[in-house]
């Protein structure tokens, strides 16, 4: 413990000679610095959480005036605006409509906004459309959007993946 072995002499790009020794340069083996690698894995694993939590956890649902609800699967979110999947059975929304949207915190609790159509684009491999928006100022609930917006993205900074920790059943 206490001993740290100092690769700064390894990192630099063309040393000619060795700090220690009669060993050449081209004889050293190649260092790599891995912690750009290492923040992109994080950043990547977090994606893949919150896009798990934003799909499963949370319930998304368009309200189909003369139908009723329609669930949609919340793929992204953002101080701006969202994205959704839409099964490609359903159809799409077109882009310029404004949609009623519901997020339910459980069965029977929601908070409402009007989303308005950006952009919508098939992704066939999914067998989704995928639907991108902006909010529409003004609405029902903005506050409580921005809450929630803010609410996911500071969770999301610190998710972490289970990698199947046991679970004790009683405590003796």
């Amino acid at each position: 413990m206490g001993k740290l072995l100092d690769l700064t002499g390894r990192l630099e790009q063309g040393k000619s000679s060795p700090s220690k020794g009669n060993i050449k340069s081209h004889d050293l083996a190649p260092t790599v610095d891995i912690s750009d690698l290492r923040q992109e894995a994080l950043r990547e694993d977090r994606r893949k959480v919150k896009r798990t939590i934003l799909t499963e956890f949370i319930s998304v649902h368009a309200v189909v005036p003369g139908f009723g609800l329609l669930k949609v699967n919340l793929y992204d979110i953002n101080n701006q605006g969202l994205s959704f999947d839409l099964d490609q059975s359903r159809g799409a929304f077109k882009i310029g409509e404004e949609i009623a949207l519901r997020v339910y915190l459980n069965h029977q609790t929601y908070f409402g906004f009007v989303l308005q159509v950006k952009h919508v684009n098939e992704v066939t491999d999914e067998a989704v459309w995928r639907h991108g928006g902006s909010y529409v100022a003004g609405t029902i609930n903005d506050v409580a959007l921005q809450h929630f917006v803010s609410f996911m993205e500071n969770v999301s900074a610190s998710l972490r993946h289970d990698s199947g920790d046991v679970i004790v059943s009683k405590i003796l």
